[in-house]
């Protein structure tokens, strides 16, 4: 019998880098897809999922992050009086209760299995969800929830995956599979960006993982991987060779890369055209735009 997750680290102390300048002083993870911070799509994907308890992990300068989850009393009384109930309701959809999140400091930049290891003390020795929000996941549901489900079958330690060209492996972790059975993937191996020669394989590992506290114990011996940081992706390799079951999970949905300009961009036309309320004016204005680009060429 496997053990509930009712927690999930979400690694949040990145600088937010190729976003500059706005990053400056806005922290990557409250930027907007539409009218909500990224933030808010991971945290409401955990919740759906049976998340009850919230741990972030943080750097300086992210205090802003912080506050969003916080209540704004001032601002719901102002929205109460001018009888603004559906801007109300969705404000409180972002209130945390009290407990509910825990913030621990990621002192030095060394890569996400060190941000990881870093809420160790909160893990103790219960499974748990990674959630990294920059990854923005959309399906008929949340791609956590679809991995605790499987998870409830396999035990284990398990990783999001979806097929990448083979040009991009260099981007990603790339699974080395063993066998496979309709969305499972039951893995043999792991190999943190390869070059195409290197890959054994197009299945890229995607921001959400659920795994096993002992893998606290691999990542504390601070082993460098590719950039010359701790690789979550290395520690996860390190329980296959440990006997520990290993499992992709092929997500039912659509990805995307909220970590580059590129794949923001793409997330805010995909999120505008799915509202009703935005559908309709948003795509007048592509058919406007893309039909003056193919007149000028």
């Amino acid at each position: 019998m496997t053990t509930k997750i009712t927690k999930a680290i979400f690694p949040v102390a990145g600088l937010g880098t190729r976003f500059l300048p706005a990053t400056k002083s806005v922290p990557k993870e409250i930027m907007t897809l539409v009218d909500r911070p990224l933030i808010q799509y991971a945290i409401d994907e955990a919740r759906e999922a049976g998340i009850t308890d919230f741990i972030f992990v943080t750097a300086r300068g992210k205090s802003a992050l912080e506050d969003y989850f916080d209540r704004s009393p001032e601002l719901e009384q102002k929205l109460k009086a001018a009888g603004k109930t559906e801007l109300l309701k969705e404000l409180r959809r972002t209130d945390m209760e009290s407990g509910a999140i825990a913030y621990i400091r990621q002192r030095e930049a060394r890569g996400l299995g060190h941000a990881v290891w870093c809420a160790r003390r909160l893990i103790g020795d219960e499974p748990f969800a990674v959630l990294l929000p920059d990854d923005v996941i959309t399906g008929p549901r949340g791609c956590l929830a679809q991995m605790v489900d499987a998870y409830h079958k396999t035990g284990g330690n398990m990783v999001a995956t979806m097929q990448v060209p083979m040009s991009k492996t260099e981007n990603y972790g790339i699974v080395d599979i063993a066998a496979e059975n309709g969305r499972l993937v039951s893995v043999k191996g792991m190999v943190e960006k390869p070059n195409i020669a290197d890959a054994p394989s197009d299945l890229a590992v995607i921001g959400r993982y659920i795994l096993r506290p002992e893998i606290m114990d691999a990542l504390g011996k601070f082993n460098q991987g590719a950039g010359g940081e701790i690789q979550l992706t290395d520690a996860i390799a390190d329980q296959i060779t440990a006997g520990q079951p290993v499992h992709g999970y092929k997500f039912e949905g659509d990805r995307y890369d909220c970590g580059s300009k590129a794949g923001f961009l793409q997330a805010t036309v995909a999120f505008a055209l799915e509202r009703e309320d935005l559908r309709d004016d948003f795509r007048e204005f592509l058919d406007r735009v893309t039909g003056l680009h193919h007149a000028a060429e």
